[in-house]
This record gives structure tokens, C-alpha cells and sequence, in this order.
């Protein structure tokens, strides 16, 4: 017979509570969860601890998450167990930020659940993900395609982010759920191969692959466990070559000597930690990414500066042996066009005319006959609003940048064009309908020239 924290005791790293401790269990109200709750209840009475649950409503699925929720809170009072519940709307967060549904819910989940924990005065957090969830998640992460790191499975412990059930099996869960009479709720959708990729690989591939071999979630975790034994040792390895890397405000060097006598696998981390030397972090890095620093490297002439722009507003810059990383500050100030004198302004080159030549902006205004109005072109802030042609009304320039998917350091970027002070257009997204030509007002034309950024994205002033 299993006793109420055997599971448990299968967990490594010391990832069950300690003695005297505060902990938050996540609880959806599903057999898995459920039993989590059940262990850590017992684990915690036993040794003086104190156990709070958390449930969030993500209110996609109507009555049921409101079933769902009514549930969880009754149980959790049977078994005097204190509760803290969270409701958003995941759809229109979704909808309002450009993610999917799932990485909505995850988000919205996992921020109430460090605000829950944070409240209740919990140092850690417990999730009820298992072996098959470990398992599905490398079959994904390889099915997407990803690096090493993504074949390492999910971690025991992440800052304080604890998943104490990794070793156990779904059939080993079901199995002390019945033992113990632990009362559940099902998701409908689980039962749905439409309803997520998950859901397709739980319900039709892991049977297929187990029919193969009926330890295949065993064999995955396991293989995956030795990958990550292999990842963290090609980390060490990053971190020992880039121990004497140049920091500085806003800059980290790197000699490429030091990346030449690396291996490529080794290389690509060696320039992640640079990221993280740099305090902007690895997210939005992907191989993409340095794979170009690292083509950077190769492509550049000797005596030559080639230079790469990056996100988060970094550029890499290399030359004459050293790679250099660096955060791009702000300097792009408003300035006033003349006519007939061309203007270098950042990646762009504009001139202002008495008539259309090439590509740039048409617009006109309401002023008196023989009057010229003050044209200045400047850096356009996100909350700046813009009325398009067509339109049904204004809009900010930060969504009108996320519908035609321009990236943030683009649209930091692109020419605002002033008239008279008054933001008249912006380049790439369009003419104000104020200062729209055919208005009846006089017309003056800019001419746009991108200068700079083809060679800062691609490297080719190396050549």
C-alpha cells in the first residue's frame, strides 16, 4: 500500500517541502493535481508545515471551469486546506497581447501563482507535472525542432518553481487516486486530439510508442536526464571561456580567438552567456541569431568593422578580432528637414521636396498661400496615435507596428514625420488622414532612403 507521501520521497534535489516550510500547490481539480495536493497535505502535517492551494480559473471553457473551481474550492475546505483563486479572461489576453491561447493561460497561470505564493508567504511552488508530461514535452520540443537544451525535459526545480513528480507515472497516479478515494474532476477537452497538439500526442502517439515498448516514457525521461547531465557540462564549459570576458556598462568583448578554440556547441553558448553578461538576457535569441554573429565573424575583412542588429536593442560588432556586444542607446533626436537637403537619420536618409521622387511621403496641410510649415522628422513614441486613411478611428502606433508584425527595435527606428509639430505619418505605416494629399492644402513630398540598416543586419559593409 502507497502512504500519502511516497511519491513524494521519489523526488531528488530535495525538491519536497522542508521541515517548518510554506508551500503553494497549483490545482486545476484534475486526478493529477489532486493527488499532489493529497501528498503535500499529509507531507506538511506531518513534519509542521504549512500548505496553501491556488486555482485558476482561466474561463475558457464556460460552466465547467466555474464546476471546476466550485470543486476544488469545496474539497479544499473539507480538508482545511486554505485557498487562493484567480479568474482572467485568458481569450482576451490573448487576443489583446498576439499569443495563443496556451501561452496566454500559462502566463496569466504562472503570474498568479508567484503573486498567490508571494501573498500567502510561500517560499516555494509545487506542479503536479509527471513522467508522461516530461516525456510529451521532449517529444514536442524535438518535433518543433530544438536545440540540446530542448531534449533535457522539463526541471526538477526552476528559482522556486517545483515539480516533485517527475519520476512517477500516470498509471501510478491513477493507481493512488483510487487507493485513497481522491475525488477528481475530468477536462473534457483532454479527452479532444483537436483541442491541443498535447492532446493529440498523449491520445494517439504515446500508445503507438508504447505499444513499441511499454517503458517508453520511461526510456524518454531517462535519455532526457542524460541530456541534460551532457547540457550542463557543455554550459561549465561556456561559462570557464567567457570567465574573463570584458563587462562594462552596456558592453560585453569577447576575443574570437576564444571562440575559435571552442566547439561549435560550446560556441553558440559562449555568446548566450554573453547576452546574460549584458543584462538583456537569452529570451528572443535564438540559433538564428547567433549563427549570424557567429557568420559575422567569418565574413568580415580584415581592417573592416561589419556590425549586426540584434533584439532587445543590441548590436554586435566586430572588428579586428574582437566581437563586440553592446545595448544601442536612444540618440535619434528630432531634427528639422530643409528643402533640397538630404537628412541622415539613423538607418534612413530623407529629403524634402517640392515633388514625388522614389519612395517616401506625400502629405499636405492647411496654411496660407506661399506659407511653409516647420517639417521635422524624430523617434515616434508606441502611445503616439495615428488616424489611417480607411480607417474607423485612431489607432496607437505600438498596434499599428504589431499588425504589420514590426518588431520593437524597428519600430524604434522608423522616421516620424512633424508638421508643425503634429505627428502627420510615420514610415512603413502611413499618412495621418489630417495631412492626407488632396486635402486642398499644399503638398511636399519626402523622399526615404534606407541607408544603414541593410548593412548593420546583414554585415555587408565587411566585403
Amino acid at each position: 500500500m502507497t502512504t500519502r507521501t511516497e511519491l513524494l520521497e521519489r523526488a531528488p534535489f530535495a525538491v519536497p517541502p522542508r521541515r517548518g516550510e510554506r508551500v503553494l500547490c497549483a490545482v486545476s481539480g484534475g486526478l493529477d493535481s489532486m493527488c499532489l495536493l493529497h501528498m503535500l497535505d499529509a507531507w506538511c502535517r506531518e513534519r509542521g508545515g504549512q500548505l496553501t492551494a491556488a486555482h485558476f480559473n482561466h474561463r475558457l471553457r464556460g460552466a465547467a471551469a466555474d464546476r471546476d473551481e466550485a470543486f476544488v474550492r469545496e474539497i479544499c475546505g473539507q480538508w482545511d486546506i486554505p485557498l487562493a483563486v484567480g479568474r482572467k479572461d485568458v481569450r482576451e489576453h490573448a487576443k489583446r497581447e498576439g499569443l495563443s491561447l496556451e501561452e496566454a493561460a500559462r502566463s496569466l497561470r504562472y503570474a498568479f501563482l508567484r503573486r498567490a505564493a508571494a501573498e500567502a508567504g510561500c517560499r516555494r511552488i509545487y506542479t503536479a507535472h509527471h513522467a508522461g508530461d516530461n516525456a510529451e514535452t521532449v517529444l514536442l520540443n524535438l518535433i518543433r525542432g530544438t536545440g540540446l537544451s530542448g531534449l533535457t525535459g522539463m526541471d526538477w526545480q526552476r528559482e522556486n518553481l517545483c515539480r516533485p513528480l517527475l519520476n512517477v507515472t500516470q498509471e501510478e497516479l491513477e493507481a493512488y487516486a483510487a487507493q485513497w478515494k481522491i475525488p477528481h474532476m475530468e477536462d473534457e477537452t483532454n479527452a479532444d486530439p483537436d483541442a491541443a497538439a498535447r492532446n493529440l500526442l498523449r491520445l494517439q502517439v504515446m500508445p503507438l510508442l508504447e505499444e513499441l515498448n511499454p517503458r517508453a516514457v520511461e526510456h524518454i525521461c531517462a535519455a532526457a536526464r542524460r541530456l541534460r547531465e551532457a547540457d550542463r557540462s557543455l554550459e561549465a564549459d561556456a561559462a570557464e571561456r567567457t570567465a574573463h570576458v570584458e563587462v562594462r556598462d552596456g558592453r560585453v568583448t569577447l576575443s574570437v580567438d576564444e571562440l575559435a578554440h571552442a566547439t561549435e556547441a560550446v560556441r553558440l553558448r559562449m555568446l548566450l552567456r554573453l547576452f546574460d553578461l549584458l543584462g538583456v538576457g537569452r529570451k528572443d535569441i535564438g540559433a538564428a541569431h547567433l549563427n549570424a554573429i557567429l557568420d559575422l565573424t567569418r565574413r568580415t575583412a580584415w581592417g573592416k568593422e561589419g556590425r549586426l542588429s540584434l533584439p532587445h536593442n543590441v548590436t554586435a560588432r566586430y572588428c579586428r578580432r574582437w566581437l563586440i556586444l553592446e545595448t544601442r542607446p536612444q540618440c535619434l533626436t528630432e531634427v528639422q528637414l530643409v528643402p533640397g537637403r538630404p537628412l541622415k537619420w539613423g538607418d534612413y536618409t530623407l529629403t524634402l521636396l517640392d515633388r514625388g521622387e522614389g519612395e517616401g511621403v506625400a502629405f499636405s496641410w492647411q496654411g496660407r498661400p506661399g506659407e511653409s510649415p516647420v517639417v521635422t522628422v524624430g523617434p515616434c513614441p508606441p502611445g503616439e496615435r495615428l488616424t489611417l486613411p480607411g480607417s474607423r478611428g485612431s489607432r496607437s502606433v505600438k498596434r499599428l507596428c504589431l499588425d504589420r508584425g514590426i518588431s520593437l527595435a524597428e519600430r524604434d527606428r522608423l522616421p516620424a514625420v512633424y508638421v508643425n509639430g503634429a505627428l502627420a505619418a510615420v514610415w512603413r505605416l502611413g499618412v495621418d488622414i489630417a495631412f492626407a494629399p488632396g486635402g486642398g492644402g499644399p503638398c511636399r513630398f519626402i523622399k526615404i532612403e534606407e541607408t544603414e540598416k541593410q548593412i548593420e543586419e546583414d554585415g555587408h559593409d565587411a566585403q
